[in-house]
């Protein structure tokens, strides 16, 4: 990867990486996510061009919202004071690290749930919208699952559970952006906006398509392969359409947010929202686990409004892009 890196960094960005795979992607993952939606790429694109309207560029978006980039010290400590509100200390395990392809990840590692933050992204403004999505929603879900009728996949079948996707990392993502003053979805509308376009060009097309959005290179260079994980040669149109996730949960949750009730999609586990009227007189809901900040419900569904009204969505066009 590093040495195909820099080879394209050397040609100016005229070439296409060959990439070879330690662990080759199996088959039939690929065929899953080989093919890319275009349902919400006119949504994507007027999200990043509203950030683009109000900051200039992405890195002044980043330095403006993000605030500065924050020392180990005070990772650690943001992390302890975090996990003190989800009451939660002592069970999560944290690596700080610089060479994870997304800004954080939720893992099991020895048995052990296990979080990795990218040192990169830990921004003063961003590292808490990081924890309310990896902690407050993946770990919190993940919890209350393991208690559930539903935690096996027999117990899926059984309850002819929809899949947790996209509602689990639709909801993570807007966690990741709640109470922001400026709650953009930029990241989810970028990797979706990206992964449409892979489907469609090379890998140097495509690094040349996301200057309009993001003149850093060493950024564009990160979305591009994550967009094209899988492939060999990158001559080649096709994409890893994994990520296109994030807009499309967010976009159904915010559709149905009136109805939805949110304590209660976090206490049955990881089920999609779809599934929580159904599901509600089985769910063992003794001593479940609830986000702290969603505790006080109100403010929680006014963030969401201002999440809606600050990307330029409306209720009409929501109702239309996704009828009942």
């Amino acid at each position: 990867m590093e040495a195909e890196r820099e080879r394209f960094f050397r040609a100016s960005f005229a070439y296409d990486p060959q990439f070879e795979y330690a662990e080759p992607v199996p088959a039939a993952v690929l065929d899953k996510y080989g093919a890319a939606s275009d349902r919400f790429v006119a949504q994507a694109i007027r999200i990043i061009r509203a950030v683009l309207e109000k900051y200039g560029t992405y890195e002044s978006f980043e330095v403006a919202t993000g605030g500065r980039l924050l020392s180990k010290c005070q990772i650690w400590s943001a992390i302890r004071k975090y996990m003190q509100k989800e009451g939660c200390v002592g069970e999560v395990v944290v690596q700080l690290t610089d060479d994870l392809l997304s800004q954080a990840v939720m893992m099991v590692e020895d048995s052990r749930p296990t979080l990795a933050i990218n040192l990169a992204g830990a921004r003063q403004h961003w590292l808490e919208g990081m924890l309310r999505h990896e902690i407050g929603t993946h770990y919190i879900r993940g919890v209350n699952n393991t208690r559930q009728p539903w935690h096996s996949s027999e117990g899926r079948k059984q309850y002819s559970l929809k899949p947790a996707n996209p509602t689990e990392e639709g909801l993570a993502s807007l966690h990741s952006v709640l109470f922001r003053k400026q709650p953009f979805l930029w990241r989810a509308a970028l990797l979706y906006y990206t992964i449409e376009r892979a489907s469609r060009l090379s890998f140097s097309a495509l690094f040349q398509d996301l200057e309009q959005y993001v003149q850093d290179a060493g950024v564009r260079w990160e979305y591009c392969v994550r967009a094209k994980r899988g492939q060999t040669d990158t001559s080649q149109p096709g994409c890893f359409s994994k990520d296109q996730v994030y807009l499309d949960g967010i976009l159904r949750i915010l559709r149905h947010r009136q109805t939805i009730d949110f304590p209660l999609l976090a206490a049955l586990g990881k089920v999609s929202y779809e599934d929580v009227n159904r599901l509600k007189k089985f769910g063992v809901l003794e001593k479940a686990r609830i986000p702290h900040f969603m505790q006080d419900l109100e403010r929680y569904m006014k963030q969401l409004d201002h999440i809606v009204t600050t990307n330029g969505l409306n209720e009409e066009e929501l109702e239309q892009l996704l009828p009942d």
